[in-house]
């Protein structure tokens, strides 16, 4: 394996994702954000050469929105990996695809399948058999109960609950805490409990 990556991105995930390599023992060659602002984190120098990672390979996007990781897939070259926190605990059967970040606490259990580019959070707990699809995040402390199926782009909010069985739809948010005992559609807001539709996502 090349233990070597170029981190893009550099607010408050990043700095999460930035531990997680390095207790993974990788190299960070480079950390890169647009913002001209930011030059700085933990213990790095941050450039704003955004261009340069064209040339680059084993880029990470450390980008909270999902909107974000999956723009910057189109434009530059993805790490073929994924950064798998070592006090996470990972099924044996558990399938993931590459770009993932999983971090501290995080439990998931048999046959679970994740996609690319997703970010699961501190302490989330995935259940047998769920279906966690592209550029997702379950935020911290969120619980999805078995065959749960997460779409595309959806966010699952911090100490949200999933009833099994259910399907949150492609780029939906569901809110902090919410309860979710029934399907959701995609691009939608639901809060609550039991949770309810309060908005639409433009697409």
């Amino acid at each position: 394996m090349n233990k070597e990556v170029c981190i893009l991105g550099a607010g408050g995930h990043a700095k999460v994702v930035i531990e997680v390599a390095e207790d993974l023992g990788y190299k960070i060659t480079g950390i890169y954000d647009q913002n001209i602002n930011v030059t700085t984190i933990l213990d790095y120098n941050v450039s704003n050469d955004i261009d340069s990672l064209l040339l680059k390979e084993n880029i990470f996007y450390a980008f909270g929105s999902n909107y974000n990781r999956k723009s910057n897939s189109l434009k530059y070259k993805s790490a073929d990996f994924n950064l798998i926190h070592p006090h996470s605990i990972i099924s044996r059967t558990a399938v993931f695809g590459y770009g993932n970040v999983v971090m501290a606490g995080t439990v998931i259990n048999s046959s679970v399948q994740v996609g690319n580019h997703c970010v699961i959070n501190t302490s989330a707990c995935i259940d047998h058999d769920c279906e966690i699809e592209d550029f997702v995040h379950i935020s911290p402390n969120a619980a999805l109960a078995g065959n749960v199926k997460v779409k595309e782009g959806a966010q699952v909010g911090i100490g949200a609950s999933i009833k099994q069985n259910v399907t949150i739809g492609k780029w939906s948010v569901v809110g902090a805490g919410a309860v979710v005992i029934n399907d959701v559609p995609d691009n939608v807001i639901v809060v609550g409990n039991p949770a309810k539709i309060i908005n639409n996502i433009p697409k």
